[in-house]
């Protein structure tokens, strides 16, 4: 892995981090402080999604609900998420190199018993957060292309007036 010449650009804001080593990139990714709609490049030209670089090691994906799934992100994140009460040790994981699934207590030990101090001061989870903001970026997204099209079909109507003013239809 190139060592000096690693870009990150984080998808809910556009910001953009480097160059950095692959070495730090590896650790924020471990750190859970890479999402797995972050993008990352070695020219700052092509682009790819952080979970494609496999020595990331995004390879687990966490089912939230019933369908709906949070990643590929790493064993770190999962752990963060754990210890911060957003999954249990009960909460499925899928290996997405190999496709086995297990519960995060067959990856994880249990995090340490905090009386519940921390859990308490959590606010929304941060996967819930994380999905929410996708379907706005999504809705955003629809809507723009509508405006697009409806713009589109305006200037066709136009067109097709101008050519059929201009003969004589």
């Amino acid at each position: 892995m190139d060592e000096s010449h690693w870009y990150l650009r984080k998808a809910h804001d556009g910001s953009q981090f480097g160059p950095i080593p692959f070495s730090q990139l590896k650790q924020w990714a471990a750190d859970a402080q890479v999402s797995p709609l972050d993008r990352v490049s070695t020219d700052e030209e092509t682009w790819i999604k952080a979970p494609m670089v496999p020595e990331l090691e995004m390879d687990y994906l966490i089912e939230v609900s019933q369908d709906h799934y949070y990643g590929p992100t790493t064993v770190g994140a999962i752990r963060e998420f754990l210890e911060a009460g957003e999954i249990t040790a009960e909460t499925r994981i899928t290996n997405s190199k190999d496709a086995t699934q297990l519960h995060v207590r067959d990856l994880l030990p249990p995090p340490p018993a905090d009386n519940g101090a921390s859990s308490a001061l959590l606010g929304r989870s941060s996967i819930r957060i994380n999905l929410q903001q996708r379907i706005r970026e999504l809705e955003e997204a629809l809507l723009e292309e509508r405006r697009a099209r409806e713009t589109a079909e305006m200037l066709v109507e136009k067109l097709e007036a101008q050519i059929a003013r201009m003969t004589g239809n």
